[in-house]
């Protein structure tokens, strides 16, 4: 399980340090993708191939599933942490977050999410009715 939030700044090489409380339990290799909200989604390889599994299921013939399918896996790329504890961010990852330098990465159970800073800081500046959402939770078995 991902919990927690942690700041760090992605260098020149497009290299961010992975926290060391998440290395763990995303391994050496893992999956980044776009995420939604503008952040990059980080799997373990086990939780990706569940994802993957769920998305297969879904029919072909709707639309909707189509287009997450393809936003989902056409963006996924397989990275691997190095010595230092860092992984380099795909190009194409960071021009969808509009990371710049500063930024936020956030355990969120079975994925992280890596933020810019500027979007993470943006996004919790948003008044969410958090007593609505329970209540639509529990419609969801929670």
């Amino acid at each position: 399980m991902f919990i927690g939030e942690y700041e760090h700044v992605c260098d020149e090489k497009k290299r961010i340090i992975v926290p060391s409380k998440f290395r763990e339990g995303l391994g050496n290799k893992f999956v980044m993708s776009k995420g939604l909200d503008g952040c990059i989604y980080v799997f373990n390889e086990e939780d990706f191939k569940i994802l993957e599994g769920k998305l297969k299921m879904l029919p072909m013939s709707n639309k909707e599933a189509r287009v997450y399918s393809r936003f989902f896996f056409s963006s996924a790329h397989e990275v691997e942490i190095d010595k230092q504890g860092r992984v380099v961010i795909p190009q194409l990852l960071i021009d969808y977050s509009k990371i710049e330098k500063d930024i936020v990465s956030i355990g969120v159970s079975n994925r992280i999410e890596i933020w810019s800073k500027e979007a993470w800081i943006k996004y919790n500046s948003q008044e969410f009715n958090m007593d609505e959402i329970a209540e639509k939770m529990s419609d969801l078995g929670i």
